[in-house]
Formats: structure tokens, C-alpha cells, sequence
């Protein structure tokens, strides 16, 4: 556990920043500490710096002050680094780890082996919202806050849904809510509506779905063409997976989407018996026992055969390469 009083002692500087492509987890938890610092520690010149911020996350908050730019001089007291599995998934934020006095890393991604001088990674927690309710003075989290690491906990864990959400889990949204907050309008607005193109190219991801393996396998991927055909974003395709995921029968889903020419994300979720995060630490990627993602090269099929690869022995009861 951090001593966050302790921690903030002598600081004039803080910058604060999360991994590449940021999610509901990576927003919420660096915006609800920002806002929370911005609140109780007003002498302290506090920054948090994330990629563009998806439609989805703008109803919270803070996200106007969001900066999207790294500065020349990334020098600071102290730097949090949110949500980020290695320093590499940081991207240009890199550049605080570099130049701070000091870096704590809270993190809940079995794959991160500590990068920070204070390093606070808890693979068993929910998300990395979750970490910093757990370190902050309940009574002191501004309403602001509080919205931004609910946001954050409903997003990892599928509101609730995810074998992740323990009774920890449920007593740090508990805290969230005391604060006053609409948990409701927090899970609709960021979590369930979607746009009338969004919803076009889900269903699209779904019809074009394969069940492989005897069924114990659903795959699905999207083309550039297919993004650019719809008027869609990488952060519009969140969601599809859990839903391919959701397929009675099926213990692993695979989506993968190209980034660019021949590249591929790619986003695994399981049931009970597959470990998705060893399937993408093989691909030099990260995540969780259930939840996990990695980049790849090749055609669509080609990547989908590696990655069955090392599912396929699982499913067998055997150990993968």
C-alpha cells in the first residue's frame, strides 16, 4: 500500500499518465488521482497526460484538461504512472520515467514486473481504479474523482461482470458512491450507448464471426477498410469481444483489428481454462489470466493460426511452448 500523504511530501511537481490507447481504467484512474491532487494539494503544480480521449469518456470530468502533448522538459517532483504493464506502453509519456525525481507505478496487470522506484501492482485487484480508491482519504475524494475511478472500475470489470470483481471491489465502488455520484448514468453513458455506427460495425464483427475448434474458439476481425467504410475509430470497437466472448460454448474469443498496413491488435478473452495473458506474453504482449492483448504482423489468418498455436494445448490440458 502507498502512503500517499507521505509520498506528496516536498513535491511542487506531478505528472500523471497511462498507457498508449487508453481505456476506460487508464482515464479513470489517472483523472480520478488528478483531480483528487487538484482538490487536496492545490500548491502542487499536478498534469496528467494521456493519448486522445474516446467519445465515450468526454462526459467526465476533467478530460478538457487532459493534455495531449508531451512537453520538452518532462522534469518533475513526482511521476505516477497508471495502468501501464511496462514502460514501453507509456509511448511518449515515457519520457517522465526518464526525467522525474521519482516514479510510482500502480498497476494490476499480471505482466508487469515493476518499473518504478516505488512500484504498487496488485494482479489480483480489478483495475488500476480500484489501487487508487485504496490510497486515497475517502472523505477527501471530490465528487469529480469519485465519477472518474468508477468509470474506471465498471470499464475492467465489465460492470461487475468479470471474475476480477472481488468483494474489495465492491466495497471501493461502494466508497464511489457514498461520494454522491449517479453510478447508473456513469455505466450507461460511458459503457452501453453506443453511436448507430458503432453499432453497424459490431454487427458486422459478429455476422462475420467463426466459431473454431469444436466451438470452443469465436473469431472475428476487422479490416482498415471496414473502419474507414463505417466512420469508425479503434476506440469503437471496444466491446466486441466481450460480446463474442459472451457466445454460449465458447471458452476463448480472439478479435483482432488493423492499425495499420498488415498489423494487427490483437484482444483475447476466456472463460475458466484458457490463460489468455501467457498466449499474449508469448507475442511480447500482457494483460490478465481472462483478459490480455498483444500487436501483431501477418494476414488476419495467419495471426489467428499462431495464437491457436498456443491456445489449442490449453484447451487440451497441456502446457503451450
Amino acid at each position: 500500500m502507498i502512503d500517499l500523504a507521505e509520498e506528496l511530501k516536498d513535491v511542487q511537481s506531478v505528472a500523471i499518465a497511462g498507457h498508449i490507447r487508453p481505456d476506460g481504467d487508464a482515464i479513470g484512474s489517472c483523472l480520478g488521482l488528478y483531480l483528487y491532487l487538484k482538490k487536496n494539494y492545490p500548491k502542487i503544480d499536478a498534469a496528467v497526460y494521456l493519448e486522445k480521449i474516446p467519445r465515450a469518456y468526454r462526459i467526465i470530468s476533467g478530460v478538457d484538461e487532459v493534455r495531449n502533448e508531451i512537453p520538452q522538459d518532462t522534469a518533475c517532483d513526482l511521476f505516477f504512472c497508471l495502468d501501464c504493464a511496462d514502460e514501453f506502453r507509456l509511448g511518449a509519456a515515457g519520457e517522465f520515467r526518464k526525467h522525474a525525481k521519482r516514479t510510482i507505478c500502480i498497476d494490476h496487470h499480471i505482466s508487469n514486473n515493476g518499473f518504478g522506484d516505488l512500484d504498487y501492482i496488485v494482479p489480483d485487484a480489478s483495475s488500476t481504479s480500484e489501487l487508487v480508491v485504496g490510497i486515497l482519504d475517502e472523505e477527501k475524494i471530490p465528487f469529480e474523482a469519485a465519477e472518474a475511478l468508477y468509470m474506471g472500475i465498471v470499464h475492467d470489470t465489465g460492470v461487475f461482470r468479470h471474475s476480477c470483481t472481488s468483494p474489495e471491489t465492491m466495497e471501493m465502488a461502494a466508497r464511489l458512491m457514498r461520494r454522491g455520484i449517479d453510478g447508473s448514468k456513469i455505466v450507461n453513458a460511458t459503457y452501453y450507448d453506443k453511436s448507430y455506427q458503432q453499432r453497424l460495425i459490431h454487427g458486422k464483427a459478429l455476422l462475420e464471426s467463426s466459431l473454431l475448434k469444436d466451438g470452443k474458439v469465436i473469431f472475428s476481425y476487422v479490416p482498415r477498410d471496414d473502419m474507414e467504410f463505417f466512420g469508425v475509430e479503434t476506440s469503437d470497437l471496444d466491446g466486441i469481444v466481450e460480446t463474442l466472448v459472451g457466445t454460449y460454448g465458447v471458452e476463448v474469443a480472439i478479435f483482432l483489428y488493423e492499425t495499420e498496413p498488415g498489423v494487427y491488435k490483437v484482444s483475447m478473452r476466456s472463460k475458466s481454462s484458457v490463460d489468455v495473458s501467457r498466449v499474449a506474453q508469448h507475442f511480447s504482449g500482457g494483460g490478465h489470466v481472462r483478459a490480455a492483448g498483444c500487436n501483431m504482423k501477418g494476414t488476419a489468418y495467419g495471426v489467428l493460426e499462431l495464437l491457436l498455436s498456443q491456445i489449442e494445448p490449453q484447451l487440451e490440458g497441456k502446457d503451450s511452448d
